[in-house]
């Protein structure tokens, strides 16, 4: 997503909270399927019966809820980051590189 983003704000001169949106819309579907297959590549440990399964079962149960965790993670918290990292990159360059430059300008 992040690499999208970039990308998109670099060639189309987009700023961060549209370009991060696109980002979002545009690799929604591929993260939601490599997250889905390897869920239900989990599923048969974790709903598994028979001999042994008590001793898989926590591993598939684990590994299904790391992965919903981390999809919602991944889905609100990335975009939200970015924003605030691009707004805080904002901010210092203006508080630190016009200072620089103002002062550098100044007549002795």
């Amino acid at each position: 997503m992040i690499d999208f983003a970039l990308q998109a704000e670099r060639e189309q001169g987009m700023d961060a909270s549209t370009a991060i949106f696109q980002a979002c819309l545009l690799r929604f579907r591929p993260i939601m399927m490599t997250t889905l297959a390897a869920m239900f590549g989990a599923l048969p440990l974790a709903l598994g019966s028979g001999y042994g399964a008590e001793l898989r079962q926590p591993l598939g149960i684990s590994i299904v809820g790391g992965l919903i965790f981390s999809q919602l993670l991944t889905l609100y918290t990335t975009p939200v980051v970015y924003i605030y990292l691009d707004r805080f990159r904002l901010w210092f360059h203006r508080r630190f590189f016009n200072r620089a430059a103002t002062l550098a300008n100044k007549p002795a």
